[in-house]
């Protein structure tokens, strides 16, 4: 890579929905074009070019060399099958891997092959039914690595000749020109080319319009950015986090919220660079697996950046990790494919750290807002694991792999399993079954004593994902509901946005300390009946509070996680903690 910078389900999908950002610029949180990517679990990154060990320096010898070794488009669709993906994206014209182009371009400037890799790989992927992205890079920077002196990847001189004045392609300016019209060429040429992976912008591009020409030209192209949430892309993408507890929990550092598309961009070789660099790398199946399926339980898509070696086959301890994944996911593959990451915007289950040691994620079915799935990727010290209900009233649960039935409880806002005497070495699967959720409050209005302009407290109780409430820097500050009438109290539940990272904590901008007050009059408030701390984790939150009757709760944030910020996207009072839904 390039150097890095920095509801309901059906209801958030059938939205055409716009919002402003920097002026004039929108960025399109649903639109057709992403269904896509919005329906796919993840890609497959490959990272492939001149610099793939042995590296080459003539153009014409690569592809030979390439061709000679067999290499065939259909194989990289399998190994994409196998890792059960739906896209696939080529870096080639890559800033390290010499800036080739592997298709016979009409634009002089950088190495551009006789034969049509691009189109190849396109034509076989959509044969199977996955799509193509194209890598771009904005980066001339690195025009003489791997090269003597005086030598460089990029023809300034060609280029300068076809455009009729001279253009520098060492210069960022110059480089923007000349792969501005290379986008240009990509989307006449490949009419089923699916969009752009681009990794960080040109100035020259904005400058020129490229995103909007990409949305006139080709309105069905999506484009995703790689560490830059720039607004008129579909799709960010956050590159190689790392340094989490668990080391496999990858959302814990993306920063981006729901219903924002948003990508986890991570090599599978535990070591060495993002191409083929010689040798052949192990893959930790535990760190792996695990950062797919915690993407796949926020919502994230997956990329997971491979190496193929010179003529296209993935170097052997890849290709045995990708057999070994087709198996292995297959045996749970309605848990992952057609979900939706639970304890978020989509409901679901509570995800997180759980009981006696135990971490997970879980997910929900697009399909089925009942039919839930948890996945235990650290195990429990025990025999029980215990996680919030979220409201749910609990009918079933099976083990997915045995189909057998697992003993459990529910009361006071948790479902607990007990009896589990076997554990998956990478991910325990539960399917739970849900007859609807009871005991959360309706009729609730909310105020604040401090709110953003324009993300006032109703934000966070219009059930709407898209809006939130921004109580800004005032610390304490404190969210007001309104109950309309006395009522039961139990329980807080609140979706802080998810556009604060757990990793680093000095990023976050969640609820730290608080209290909780209930009134009679909404003006005489007394002593807390709850004091306390929320951990600094993802996912839906729960306060509970002794059993009371009040007309109206006040939740007062004391202090934050990191930054004194606090942006809720939902709150909810639960008057009743729900029940199990048992036959």
């Amino acid at each position: 890579m390039s150097r890095s910078r920095r509801m309901a389900l059906p209801a958030v999908l059938a939205l055409l929905l716009t919002f402003l950002v920097a002026g004039t610029a929108r960025a399109e949180l649903t639109h057709p074009r992403q269904a896509f990517l919005r329906s796919a679990v993840g890609g497959l990154f490959l990272h492939w070019g001149m610099r793939t060990a042995p590296q080459h320096t003539s153009c014409s010898a690569w592809e030979s060399a390439v061709t000679a070794g067999g290499w065939k488009p259909d194989y990289w669709v399998d190994e994409a099958r196998k890792l059960h993906t739906q896209y696939i994206v080529l870096a080639t014209f890559h800033s390290r891997l010499g800036y080739a182009r592997p298709y016979p371009s009409g634009i002089p400037g950088s190495c551009r092959t006789s034969r049509d890799f691009l189109g190849e790989l396109i034509d076989a992927a959509d044969a199977r039914g996955l799509k193509v992205i194209h890598y771009m890079t904005d980066d001339p920077q690195w025009w003489n690595e791997g090269l003597s002196a005086g030598q460089s990847w990029l023809d300034s001189a060609a280029y300068s000749a076809y455009k009729g004045h001279t253009v520098d392609l060492h210069t960022r300016d110059g480089f923007g020109e000349y792969s501005y019209d290379l986008f240009v060429e990509q989307m006449a040429r490949y009419p089923k080319l699916a969009g752009f992976w681009i990794d960080n912008d040109n100035a020259y591009w904005e400058r020129n319009g490229l995103y909007e020409r990409i949305r006139r030209d080709r309105p069905d192209m999506t484009l995703s950015n790689n560490n830059e949430d720039t607004p008129i892309m579909d799709m960010i993408s956050n590159e190689q986090k790392t340094g989490m507890t668990p080391d496999y929990d990858y959302p814990q550092a993306v920063y981006t919220a729901l219903p924002r598309l948003t990508e986890a961009d991570f090599k599978l070789p535990t070591a060495g660079p993002w191409w083929y660099g010689g040798s052949d790398q192990a893959v930790d199946r535990r760190l792996t697996l695990g950062r797919l399926i915690t993407n796949v339980g926020s919502s994230v898509k997956a990329l997971m950046a491979e190496t193929p070696m010179k003529a296209g086959r993935m170097p052997p301890a890849q290709e045995a990790f990708n057999t070994f994944a087709d198996g292995y996911l297959g045996a749970i593959w309605e848990s992952i494919g057609g979900t939706e990451g639970g304890g978020y915007l989509n409901g679901g289950l509570d995800p997180g750290f759980w009981n006696s040691g135990a971490h997970g994620v879980t997910t929900v079915s697009r399909a089925d807002p009942n039919l839930h799935y948890v996945h235990v990727l650290t195990r429990p010290s025990g025999s029980t694991l215990s996680l919030r209900d979220n409201g749910y009233r609990i009918a079933s649960v099976t083990n997915l792999r045995t189909g057998a039935a697992v003993s459990f409880t529910q009361s006071n806002g948790s479902l607990k399993l007990s009896g589990v005497s076997s554990w998956d070495q990478y991910d325990t699967v539960f399917k739970v079954v849900s007859r609807g959720r009871e005991g959360i409050l309706t009729g609730v209005t909310l105020s604040a004593s401090a709110s953003a302009s324009g993300h006032p407290a109703s934000h966070a109780g219009d059930r709407d994902y898209l809006t939130y409430w921004d109580a800004g820097s005032a610390e304490p500050v404190s969210l007001r509901f309104d109950l309309g009438s006395a009522k039961p109290i139990r329980y807080i539940g609140l979706n802080q946005r998810e556009d604060s990272t757990t990793y680093p904590a000095a990023n976050s901008a969640r609820i730290n300390s608080y209290r909780v007050y209930v009134s009679s009059d909404g003006s005489s408030w007394g002593s807390a009946i709850k004091t306390g701390t929320l951990p600094n984790q993802r996912g839906v939150q729960v306060i509970d509070v002794p059993a009371t009757t009040a007309r109206y709760v006040r939740l007062e944030k004391v202090s934050t996680h990191g930054a004194a910020r606090l942006r809720v996207d939902e709150a909810w009072i639960g008057g009743s903690y729900a029940r199990p839904a048992l036959a």
